[in-house]
């Protein structure tokens, strides 16, 4: 009789113990897609500003200054006063913000007549997963 109220204590930790390995599944999976979202949302807003410069600068993009391949270099815009063009300082800033707000980042922007795909690619997982990609479509 002595020894029943220690087994049952026993049995109640181990059920408890598994309803906190549970639980912290749980809210690390939780934190994971938090992540995945809000790295998404970044992706979204600098895309979307990225079309609304290229708006603002319409000729210029008609013109295919604002073409971008993938993985191609841009002129550093970043001294004062720049030797750059407004369409090469829009492109420079963009992947400045894309590279501080989304890991290993990649950006492309392709012309299509007056249609114009804006692409950009990043790593969430850490090489574990393929990379997250967004794009955005306008036409100008």
């Amino acid at each position: 009789m002595q020894g029943v109220s220690l087994i049952e204590v026993m049995a109640a930790l181990v059920v408890l113990s598994i309803g906190i390995l549970g639980f912290t599944t749980l809210q690390t999976a939780s934190l994971n897609f938090n992540s995945e979202a809000a790295q998404r949302t970044q992706a979204t807003v600098l895309s979307s500003a990225m079309a609304d410069r290229m708006r603002a600068n319409r000729r210029a993009a008609l013109n295919g200054e604002y073409n971008l391949a993938s993985g191609s270099s841009t002129p550093d815009c970043s001294a004062i006063p720049s030797p750059c063009t407004i369409a090469n300082q829009d492109i420079w800033r963009w992947r400045d913000s894309l590279q501080n707000r989304l890991p290993a980042s990649t950006s492309a922007i392709t012309r299509v007549g007056d249609e114009f795909t804006l692409t950009v690619t990043w790593d969430n997982s850490r090489g574990q997963q393929p990379p997250e990609q967004f794009q955005v479509t306008t036409s100008l």
